[in-house]
């Protein structure tokens, strides 16, 4: 463990340099990747491709000039496309546990529980045709119109913003078809966090198979009645009466707070096996409870939950609003990576390229995320007012043995609100509707003579 450890330092201040090789081939033996002393072993090539994502994604005939070697595109893709896609899943994996090891136990608990938010996005792909076909098109695009693009399901450490693990999916797969997959990150106490799409009985019947915990604000389409002993309708039979609450109420813990009861629905949904669906129970009791909002500049406005922490004594419900308005924080980590880091775009060509191209952006963010984190021990203030880009500018250019500078701290700013708009101006071109094929005959035709 301190070897891997040290190599993982060496990484981190030098991910050019091929010492780190006790992490990265400790890993490929795990996965059973033999490979031969060459120019570009693994450990080289995880460092540099690592280079090539910290410098803005650069383009592989870049290469041969980042490590003044004459390195050709065809070369460095064949480097790449020899490494097994496990042994950036496991790279990835290390590096997060060993930087989570780091952390002082107690602090990074919230009310002795671990809490990781959730979260969906989506990036756009190379217009190849195996992306095309393995993540399809947006809705309304033809082919050869637009960009293939695919859907991520994020999870994150909510203390550290470390970068637990994220899969990647077709474009209209959804949130809900990676969130098994996801769960076995998680440990039994650990809280999920996440949005309204995830607050539906099998992602809580699921958590609560593996003594995990979640709070979600409720799905729409569900309703919330707080009336003591009132009338409902059960999703496990086929007759539901409109208007009325699916859930069994059970207990009043206070104004808006009540404990319920959720039924199995007759039918499992499409992203959970049959065996999966079978082997959750008839039903679960959960707690539901709102709250009005306040927010200085954004007004006032109703959060109603559904959480299965039931102690209104050990989680009272100001406790529970303030963990779910922490939630924000994911959406900043996502603009991290896919704004600051340039990962709303990716550029290898081919299905297994794609996702290695992922996980290293997921790990450079999560070495980004260990430098804030010592920069703030050093600095004396929260790693969440220090500048993601500068830590990110620091990694770019730094040299071997160099100290780790003083970072920028950011404005606190808690009720900072801006407007979704766009200040410039998009150039006067029409969109592609056409294949390009179609816009090139046209062209050949207003050449030719009359």
């Amino acid at each position: 463990m301190a070897s891997i450890t040290a190599a993982l330092e060496e990484l981190k201040r030098n991910p050019l340099q091929a010492v780190a090789a006790t992490l990265v081939e400790a890993v490929c033996r795990e996965e059973g990747y033999a490979w031969r002393e060459r120019d570009l072993p693994p450990a080289v090539t995880i460092g540099l491709f690592l280079q090539q994502v910290l410098q803005g994604n650069l383009c592989c005939a870049a290469m041969g000039h980042l490590c003044k070697k004459p390195l050709t595109a065809s070369a460095w893709c064949q480097a790449r496309a020899r490494l097994p896609l496990g042994v950036f899943q496991k790279v990835l994996r290390r590096v997060y546990e060993l930087e989570r090891r780091g952390d002082r136990q107690a602090a990074e608990l919230w009310r002795g529980h671990r809490t990781f938010h959730l979260d969906g996005t989506g990036v756009t792909l190379w217009d190849a045709p195996a992306l095309r076909a393995a993540f399809g098109l947006p809705g309304g695009v033809q082919e050869g119109c637009g960009f293939p693009v695919s859907h991520l399901l994020v999870l994150f450490n909510a203390h550290n913003g470390l970068l637990a693990d994220v899969q990647m999916a077709p474009a209209r797969r959804g949130d809900l078809a990676d969130v098994p997959a996801l769960l076995t990150h998680l440990q039994a106490g650990d809280i999920l966090v996440g949005d309204g799409s995830f607050g539906g009985y099998g992602v809580l019947a699921l958590l609560l198979q593996q003594k995990c915990h979640g709070l979600f604000p409720m799905p729409h389409n569900r309703i919330v009645d707080f009336t003591r002993g009132r009338a409902f309708s059960r999703e496990d039979q086929r007759t539901t009466q409109a208007g009325v609450a699916h859930s069994r109420w059970v207990k009043c813990l206070g104004h808006q707070d009540q404990i319920v009861e959720y039924f199995k629905p007759s039918h499992g949904p499409p992203w959970m096996t049959p065996a999966q669906w079978q082997a959750l129970p008839a039903s679960i009791t959960v707690r539901e409870l709102r709250r009005t909002v306040r927010h200085p500049t954004a007004g006032t406005r109703e959060l109603t939950m559904v959480t299965t922490l039931r102690d209104p004594q050990a989680y009272p419900a100001r406790a529970l609003t303030a963990l779910r308005g922490a939630r924000w924080d994911v959406e900043l980590n996502i603009r991290h990576l896919k704004t600051t880091m340039k990962m709303d775009m990716l550029h290898c060509r081919t299905v297994p390229g794609v996702r290695k191209e992922l996980y290293v952006f997921a790990l450079v963010y999560n070495l980004v995320r260990s430098v804030l984190r010592a920069a703030a021990r050093r600095q004396q203030v929260a790693p969440q007012r220090l500048s993601f880009a500068d830590a990110l500018h620091f990694l770019q250019f730094v040299r071997p043995g160099e100290a780790l500078p003083r970072l920028t701290v950011n404005p606190w700013r808690p009720f900072r609100i801006e407007p979704r708009v766009q200040k410039r101006r998009n150039k006067e071109f029409p969109y592609m509707t056409r294949p390009r094929s179609a816009y090139k005959t046209h062209l050949d035709k207003r050449k030719q003579p009359a």
